[in-house]
């Protein structure tokens, strides 16, 4: 509630500016502070682990009329299914942000199908003369996840929400099909960072032996070196 009291707050002191104006200012402001957000733990990550875990950043304002809790959104697109919940904890993370409710529709898929992500924040705007806490819906979701879901809100919205049974029926065969391909990407994913590390095993013990090798050459050709210089001593006495 203190959201909402803080959103008519902020109407009532901007009299002389629209008022649906000024609702949208304050949504795109949250998604410009959000977004900035996203994109510097990104960074982060790439620098860190030399991998970045979002695919693509949307963001957009929909449902304005109806629900004001979902006006400000943005979509984050991963890989992989682990990057769901790595990025979800690193949001959560942020000192400045408020997680409000979680949905994970990835362990209870809609019976639609619908996999996702959901997590509803706030996120503090300062303003000239007050900071009003605007709510954001994020939502988290692999490539193959949001494509079932773009082609399901088109197939729904030509039908408007009344899809034949049997197109019902064949999206969630088609979800099916998505969540087994995401579960073999993310495998085949491990496999290769598998791999990797053990190539890395394996350089890192080879240099070892190079490196071995090089040093045991090195001490014996100057024993032999000090050993010739003895034989020499010893002639030199004997004669």
């Amino acid at each position: 509630m203190r959201s909402e009291q803080q959103v008519e707050a902020a109407l009532k002191s901007y009299e002389d500016v629209d008022s649906w104006k000024t609702i949208i200012f304050l949504y795109n402001a949250a998604l410009k502070e959000v977004g900035t957000k996203l994109e510097i733990l990104n960074d982060e990550f790439q620098h860190v682990h030399q991998y970045n875990p979002i695919e693509h950043i949307e963001t957009s304002i929909e449902n304005m009329v109806k629900y004001i809790n979902d006006i400000a959104g943005v979509r984050l697109i991963c890989s992989f299914t682990s990057d769901i919940y790595r990025l979800a904890e690193m949001i959560g993370n942020q000192s400045d942000l408020k997680v409000l409710s979680i949905k994970d529709y990835i362990k209870n898929p809609k019976e639609s199908g619908y996999k996702s992500y959901h997590m509803l924040v706030s996120v503090p705007i300062f303003l000239s003369d007050s900071v009003v806490d605007t709510k954001v819906e994020i939502q988290i979701r692999t490539i193959a996840m949001d494509f079932w879901a773009s082609l399901e809100h088109k197939i729904y919205y030509k039908f408007e929400g009344n899809a034949p049974e049997y197109i019902s029926k064949d999206l969630q065969e088609c979800a099916k099909m998505v969540s087994e391909l995401d579960d073999k990407m993310l495998s085949l994913n491990e496999a290769i960072q598998e791999c990797i590390a053990q190539q890395d095993k394996d350089q890192i013990r080879m240099n070892e032996e190079l490196m071995n090798d090089v040093c045991r050459d090195v001490l014996g050709n100057n024993k032999e070196y000090k050993d010739s210089k003895v034989q020499e001593k010893v002639t030199e006495i004997v004669t």
